[in-house]
């Protein structure tokens, strides 16, 4: 007799489905055992309110965790960017994938890209992160942008677009790969001009804490390179007391010598949304072999942007 099916809780949306149905298909794999979705509405998908209003961290995780405590589900998996910087204790992260593309990308009417849009485009986003660094780029570069605040998912933000309601929409790279739309790709954003959220392009497989035996089939699909990154990636959020809707992007990538990986750098920056002020700064350290050499990157860096007034660009502040 097989053994019983393994159940996933997800988000009902597109990407969501998307991306936990590709890890259900490498963690059947690593198992040998079936995987089956659980769909799981959450606050953040069915609230109209802009995601810095409703507080943006956590919005699209509680209830996964809810069901995953009450076990409606073996495991769960988040798009990393979402889950608040504070690991519950009855939870594990029991394994972080193989990085996607962490860049933020453009979808613009005429296939333009973002230095050819026209004189006061208007450019949809949620985010206030994409805001001050789209607003501060405009601004030390002569170009005339508004930044336009919208909700919804993939395929309506898109839709603004070819409805002729914004010149472009900002999304994730990852997100359009794995739903299979990189295609409406019509520019880049260069991690030199906007830096991604903390985490973007990663996911997070969390299970409860005491399923030893599922943390370790699912840690099967860890990538400690990836794991070390984002994880100094999200301590320089919460050194900062930011939350995710924060306007704090951060990235940290492997700088290397011919194929040898030699340090980690990481980026952070921060920055009103109007992008009249930001806080940009890096650091390089050899690559964290433990998850505390990896937090104590990322808090050296904040530490560093504190002192050059970092707290007070941010307009929100996590509860």
């Amino acid at each position: 007799m097989s053994e019983k099916a393994l159940r996933l809780g997800t988000r009902r949306s597109k990407l969501a489905m998307a991306q936990s149905g590709q890890v259900a298909d490498a963690v059947s794999q690593v198992t040998g055992r079936p995987v089956e979705l659980v769909e799981i509405t959450t606050y953040g998908d069915v609230s109209r309110e802009h995601l810095a209003q409703i507080g943006g961290t956590g919005v699209f995780v509680t209830a996964l965790r809810d069901a995953l405590l009450k076990g409606e589900a073996d495991f769960a998996v988040h798009s990393l960017k979402d889950l608040p910087t504070t690991q519950p204790e009855d939870l594990a992260l029991a394994a972080i994938p193989v990085r996607e593309d962490p860049r933020d990308v453009i979808v613009a009417r005429d296939a333009l890209k973002f230095t050819d849009l026209p004189r006061g485009a208007r450019i949809g986003t949620g985010s206030p992160r994409r805001m001050a660094q789209l607003n501060a780029y405009a601004r030390a570069h002569g170009l005339d942008i508004e930044t336009v605040p919208i909700r919804g998912n993939v395929d309506t933000r898109i839709r603004y677009v070819h409805d002729g309601e914004l010149d472009a929409v900002v999304l994730a790279a990852a997100g359009l790969n794995r739903i299979g739309r990189a295609d409406e790709v019509t520019d880049f954003l260069s991690v030199d001009t906007v830096l991604p959220a903390p985490g973007q392009g990663a996911l997070a497989i969390e299970c409860a804490a005491d399923n030893a035996a599922l943390i370790a089939a699912l840690g099967e699909l860890d990538d400690p390179f990836t794991r070390a990154a984002v994880t100094a990636e999200r301590s320089l959020l919460a050194a900062l007391e930011a939350g995710c809707s924060a306007p704090v992007g951060a990235l940290a990538d492997l700088l290397a010598d011919g194929q040898i990986v030699k340090e980690m750098r990481l980026r952070g920056v921060v920055g009103t949304t109007d992008g009249t002020r930001t806080v940009q700064l890096s650091t390089t350290g050899p690559v964290p072999e433990t998850h505390d050499q990896a937090v104590a990157l990322g808090r050296e860096l904040a530490a560093r942007m504190l002192t050059q007034g970092a707290a007070g660009l941010m307009g929100e502040q996590a509860q």
